[in-house]
């Protein structure tokens, strides 16, 4: 038996059916949703990550195989494996996970995978490497619902560094976009921004926020003080 398939059965040891039926409801993999087709074994998170620490040396091969799985939680191993070993690696091994990851990105559809392993692999490697950012507005440009979401979630590690101007641009072209996934993500990463500048958070918002989808305001807005958001929820600002 090899490594990868250690791997498969030491996640099905943690399977629980029921669980997986409620996972597989929550992650709209009906036909037509999001995460169409999507398959579950139940896990915990702590479980799936137990796993992935397990087979932290796990080579590039078999994450492929991983990444390509209909089982998520054999991807989201994959995912934390990479994550792992980004934030551990020097820069080489960094530029490595973050090709790596752009060359299978197929295999990060859905949201929970987006934002475990974006705001590192790709917004850490490329704030670290100082390489242009011009993947980000591509994806964000694009017609990939998961693309979308990795554009405005791997600032997340640019915010966190207090450099906000790419976070700003890329919710600036999302501000329009129809899917509730974007909304959530986007006011998510606006609110970040607000913990750490105030200031900047108003700013945007003052001028964009007559024109963000009602859960997009509501995410940006979740930590103002109530009289605050009734102002803004009523376009009284």
């Amino acid at each position: 038996m090899t490594t990868f398939d250690n791997l498969g059965k030491d996640l099905r040891k943690f399977e629980k059916r029921k669980k997986a039926k409620i996972l597989t409801r929550f992650f709209k993999t009906g036909k037509g949703e999001y995460a169409e087709g999507d398959k579950f074994l139940g896990l915990k998170t702590d479980e799936t990550r137990s796993v992935a620490v397990k087979y932290k040396d796990l080579g590039y091969e078999d994450l492929k195989k991983l990444l390509s799985s209909q089982i998520h939680e054999e991807r989201m191993a994959a995912v934390m494996i990479l994550v792992n070993r980004w934030k551990k690696g020097n820069l080489e091994i960094k530029k490595e996970v973050y090709k790596f990851f752009i060359q299978n990105l197929s295999g990060i559809n859905n949201w929970d995978l987006v934002d475990v392993s974006a705001p590192n692999i790709i917004g850490g490697y490329l704030f670290l490497s100082k390489e242009k950012r011009d993947i980000l507005y591509n994806f964000a440009k694009s017609d990939n619902l998961w693309k979308k979401r990795i554009s405005i979630m791997s600032t997340c590690y640019f915010i966190r560094q207090k450099d906000f101007k790419d976070t700003l641009k890329i919710s600036k072209i999302l501000l329009n976009d129809k899917h509730d996934l974007i909304h959530k993500a986007v006011g998510w990463m606006i609110r970040e921004i607000g913990n750490r500048d105030l200031n900047t958070e108003e700013k945007f918002l003052k001028v964009h926020y007559k024109k963000m989808p009602r859960t997009m305001l509501r995410y940006a807005i979740e930590k103002f003080p109530e009289d605050l958001r009734k102002k803004y929820l009523l376009s009284k600002i």
